[in-house]
This record gives C-alpha cells, sequence and structure tokens, in this order.
C-alpha cells in the first residue's frame, strides 16, 4: 500500500484519538469555560506541539528499533493495551464522583504563554498520547516506505488532525458552557471516555505491526 493511500485512514483515527474525552480533552474544557476563548487556542497550540515532540521522538528512536525486530514492537503493543484497559477501568471508577473527572475547580493560566505551556506539559505528560505515537503511529508505514520519515510525517498529520479538532471543540464550548459546566454533564463525559480508551486498547490489540 502506497504511504499516500494510508493517511485518510490514520487522521480518521488521530480524530477519534482526539475525541475520546480524556486529559487533553479536560483541560481544553477547563481553559474554554474559565480561561476563555484565546486561553483555549494557545493551550490546543500547546497540546499540538506536544504531539510533534511525540512523532519526532518515536521517528528518531523507535524506527530502527521496530524495523529490526518486530518483537519488540509485539512486546510494545500489548504493553499498550494493557495500561490502555487499566486506564479505561480507573476512568470508570472516576464515576462514583460526581463530576466524575472533569473537575472545573482551581486557578487557571489566561496568559498566552501559560496557556501554550499548560497544552505542551499537559500532553508530554499525557501516556495515552505516549502509547498511540509509539505503538499506534508506526502500524500505519507500509513496508514499502521509509519508517523513520513516514513516523515523523504522520506527527505533523496527527498534531494538525487533533488541532482542528480541539478547534471544534472550543467553538461547541462557546455555544455550550453553561451545559458543559453541570457536573452530570461532565460525569457522561467520563463513562464516553473509558469507553473510548477501552476502543483504543482493542485498536491497538488489532492493529499489525509494518513490516
Amino acid at each position: 500500500m502506497h504511504f499516500l493511500q494510508g493517511i485518510p485512514g490514520f487522521m480518521g483515527t488521530a480524530f477519534l484519538l482526539a475525541m475520546v474525552p480524556g486529559q487533553g480533552v479536560a483541560m481544553i474544557l477547563r481553559q474554554s469555560i474559565l480561561g476563555g476563548r484565546t486561553a483555549a487556542i494557545w493551550s490546543v497550540l500547546g497540546n499540538s506541539s506536544g504531539l510533534i515532540v511525540w512523532g519526532t521522538l518515536s521517528s528518531v528512536g523507535l524506527s530502527a528499533i521496530f524495523a529490526a525486530s518486530p518483537t519488540a514492537y509485539n512486546i510494545l503493543k500489548w504493553i499498550g493495551v494493557a495500561f490502555l484497559c487499566g486506564l479505561s477501568i480507573q476512568t470508570l471508577l472516576q464515576l462514583r464522583h460526581a463530576s466524575g473527572k472533569f473537575e472545573l475547580d482551581g486557578k487557571v493560566n489566561s496568559s498566552r504563554g501559560a496557556a501554550y505551556r499548560l497544552g505542551l506539559i499537559t500532553n508530554l505528560s499525557n501516556v495515552k498520547a505516549a502509547v498511540f505515537a509509539v505503538a499506534f503511529v508506526p502500524a500505519f508505514v507500509p513496508k514499502d516506505f521509509n519508517l523513520g520519515l513516514g513516523i515523523f510525517i504522520l506527527g505533523f498529520i496527527w498534531a494538525f488532525t487533533s488541532l482542528a479538532w480541539y478547534l471544534i471543540l472550543i467553538s461547541m464550548v462557546d455555544r455550550a458552557s453553561v451545559q458543559l459546566s453541570k457536573a452530570k454533564t461532565r460525569r457522561i463525559l467520563t463513562g464516553l471516555s473509558a469507553v473510548g480508551i477501552l476502543a483504543l486498547a482493542l485498536g491497538l490489540a488489532l492493529s499489525q505491526h509494518h513490516a
């Protein structure tokens, strides 16, 4: 399969990953509701920068390992599956709380620099992003294409796809901030997050190494 032919499928997967309510979504909702549109946009830019970092690290460090050893990929893949299943269960347990895992209390980062750093740090500390970078992304690079270069390119596509979704989300928050401020709504998002993460685990389990 030619590299370009796999890009639409990768973009669809990356878009679904961004839509799964989790650490990044919680941060964007909080910034949008408490800090306003500008703060949220700068946080999104920081988040996308983090995705580029993950993609670059994956292309530089992991491509050589995976190319040389399919076993290494499979080991990492199943570790990722186990982690995502555990994260799904942990998220379900958050339903014991009134607003689930999406708390809006605390100080908001409203300045551009602070908002950008918040988005960047949130992403770089997001293990879900790490799992996607090192386990999912290589699977979308066909065997007739350079693995390192393919991962690097897909890292940028991942960042822009995520950026597009979060900008849509910010626009939606502008229209539904009152509803999203309700604990019940955030509890529903928590439940959806658990299901979405479990679906990612299933997708990862079914994925195949490109080699």
